[in-house]
């Protein structure tokens, strides 16, 4: 009926079914929720508010109603176009506020929006008077990027000078910036250092491989800008030809100074003279009566060498002089923003600032912070803050916004090779488990231990978590002590060791073979051990631990490549580190390290530039045992780093439950 009259229409049932195929098809989110026919049931606020999108895009009639009856009310997608932002500098950081135009009535605050990001995970942000603002995927990623890398402040959001980097997009994207002296200052100091043409130093006497050459460059950018920079490339790539290449150019504006640990200065005394020449290199060691003539007299052209220990005891002079470049070898030593070595390395005043490690990332975030406070103060602000927008939400929550966040933060002042990319004629490097199995009585020992050291730790639950921590990690390395040999946690044990037997028969064979091989063990009692058995075996060695004298660490350094010794026996930490051994074409490790990234470390003085065979590395395992458990979290310290520099998983700290389980059987 149709105004009280009877009315005949026809139908065009194939038009109409052409048209609800059109619509269906230009609605992605009907097509992903399937439906019964033509009807579907979404209870998601998300997903309507995508199809009220989708269907606003095809010009259609009608609208969408949510089962309270209230209708649901949004904008078309917001663009980047749309947001005035201002940017002034405040002291130490730059201050940013700016606003978005939603429409002709409504313009939001970007602090505001920034806060109801925040809160709503996806593209639609709630208002107040019940309706949605939809911004574009772009622009939702950016606003995201701004809201993790930038902190509030009392007027608004403040970023330092070097995250300036992380958020530039979005300044270029934005439809009004205003910005002050200081901002455009910056960004034209940026765009200079990134048109910047570094050439290498014709005094540089080494012939650096392409991808030196592209270190070098990036090096002189960071320096031609005033930023600092974390060199991360593999072991072995050749991290302090590049240094050099860079410390030559910035030399001539004034002195320079090299810290690195006290095993490793001498080969950097050695690197310069044989490198850059033209340098004049001083030691500042200890015991020396003219260091303060030293300081006061470097100018130009001069490098001074010393120690991170020297360089806590002299922090004060140190951090007197204006040095032209620092660099920083090694620098997970000061991975731990606690120790005075640490401390003393914030307070040096560089023009340039250069951090050397394969390992920037060990163990934990927070160490990323330690290295950064030092190489650019300020780009990832306070360590409270750090670890409150970074460390938590990555470590435990698996936050990914926070993740791409700290990546885009340092991503412009970290550079990282692998040999696998950029050394394609390395010879390859294999890596052999060799599980030990242990005689009835050495098992029998090692269970008795573990079970010992459960029943003492179950006394101490009411314990401070601090000091039953400290419990769980001692007997945890009794047990260690005990899988390299018993007579590691009981000197009247007449046991043998199995691992010790397995040993000398694998180093016995490679011997046979004319092989030469590295051993490593983090046990300087282990290796004492060792070196009575193959004394016992009339076979020639040399030795290496955190006491030997600096003469005879580098007599035995020579010895070994001039056939004085088939084995060199080295203690992990003391020579895990800034030795080239490439004589050797074997790797045997003698218990495993918590982090796989030192056991890499030290399996790269025998796997790097100049090694011409095949490397092999073997690790000696104790079966059933702590041991294998240790072996397992070794994937997880892998990622942690790779996330961070790649972009994988991040792995957590290990709380005291998972280091009990260590002790379970």
């Amino acid at each position: 009926m149709v105004s009280g009259r009877r009315q005949r229409a026809n139908r065009d049932l194939d038009g109409e079914r052409a048209a609800a195929t059109a619509l269906i098809t230009a609605c992605p989110t009907l097509q992903r929720l399937g439906g019964d026919g033509h009807e579907w049931l979404i209870d998601e606020p998300e997903s309507c508010l995508d199809l009220l999108l989708e269907l606003q895009a095809c010009g259609q009639p009608g609208g969408i109603e949510w089962p309270e009856g209230k209708p649901l009310r949004g904008t078309g997608p917001i663009p980047t176009g749309r947001l005035s932002l201002k940017l002034s500098r405040a002291r130490d950081w730059f201050h940013l506020t700016g606003a978005v135009a939603i429409d002709e009535d409504l313009i939001l605050d970007m602090t505001d929006l920034l806060e109801r990001l925040g809160r709503t995970p996806g593209r639609f942000i709630p208002l107040d008077d019940g309706r949605f603002i939809t911004l574009t995927t772009a622009f939702r990623k950016q606003l995201e990027r701004l809201r993790t890398v930038s902190e509030t402040d009392r007027d608004g959001r403040r970023l330092s000078a070097f995250g300036s980097v992380a958020v530039q997009d979005l300044v270029e994207d934005a439809g009004t910036v205003e910005a002050d002296q200081h901002w455009r200052a910056l960004a034209t100091r940026i765009r200079a250092a990134g048109e910047h043409t570094p050439v290498v130093p014709s005094t540089l006497q080494a012939e650096l491989r392409d991808y030196q050459v592209d270190g070098f460059a990036w090096l002189s950018r960071l320096a031609h800008w005033g930023a600092g920079a974390c060199l991360a490339d593999d072991m072995g790539l050749g991290k302090t030809v590049q240094a050099i290449a860079a410390m030559l150019e910035q030399a001539a504006k004034g002195p320079c100074l090299v810290v690195a640990p006290t095993s490793v200065c001498h080969n950097w005394e050695a690197e310069l003279a044989r490198f850059a020449p033209t340098l004049r290199t001083h030691r500042f060691a200890a015991g020396a009566d003219d260091r303060a003539d030293l300081v006061a007299g470097l100018g130009a052209m001069d490098v001074m060498v010393t120690s991170y220990g020297l360089l806590h005891q002299e922090a004060d002079r140190l951090a007197a002089v204006s040095w032209q470049m620092v660099v920083l070898d090694e620098a997970q030593a000061i991975k731990n923003a606690e120790t005075r070595r640490a401390q003393a390395s914030q307070r040096l005043q560089a023009a340039f600032r250069v951090a050397l490690t394969g390992t920037p990332i060990e163990n934990y975030l927070d160490e990323l912070w330690s290295l950064f406070n030092v190489v650019n103060p300020g780009l990832l602000s306070s360590r409270e803050s750090f670890q409150r927008r970074f460390v938590t939400p990555i470590e435990r929550d698996r936050d990914s916004a926070a993740r791409d966040a700290l990546r885009a933060l340092i991503r412009p002042f970290i550079l990282r090779r692998t040999k696998s990319a950029v050394l394609t004629e390395l010879p390859p490097r294999t890596e052999v488990t060799i599980e030990v199995d242990l005689a009835e009585d050495e098992r029998a020992f090692y269970e008795a231990l573990r079970r010992k050291a459960l029943e003492s730790l179950e006394v101490l639950d009411q314990a401070a978590p601090g000091q039953r921590r400290i419990h769980i990690l001692a007997e945890i390395t009794r047990l260690r002590r005990s899988c390299c040999h018993p007579g590691l946690v009981d000197p009247n044990s007449a046991l043998p060791g199995a691992k010790l037997g397995v040993f000398l028969g694998l180093v016995q064979e490679l011997i046979r073979n004319h092989h030469k091989a590295l051993v490593f063990s983090q046990f300087v009692g282990q290796l004492a051990r060792v070196r009575a058995a193959l004394d016992a075996l009339a076979i020639r060695y040399q030795y290496l631990d955190g006491g030997t004298p600096s003469k005879e660490r580098e007599r035995g350094v020579a010895a070994f490549p001039a056939g004085e010794g088939a084995v060199f026996l080295i203690s992990l930490r003391a020579g895990g580190l800034g030795l080239n051994l490439t004589a050797a074409d074997y790797v045997i490790h003698l218990d495993p390290w918590w982090n796989p990234a030192v056991e890499d470390q030290a399996s790269d003085r025998a796997h790097r530039i100049g090694q011409q065979r095949p490397v092999t590395v073997y690790r000696l395992i104790v079966e059933n045992s702590i041991e294998q458990k240790i072996l397992q979290l070794h994937q997880d310290k892998r990622d942690l780093a790779a996330d961070i520099l790649e972009g994988a998983e991040v792995s957590g700290r290990l709380s005291e439950e998972a280091l009990l389980d260590l002790l379970r059987s």
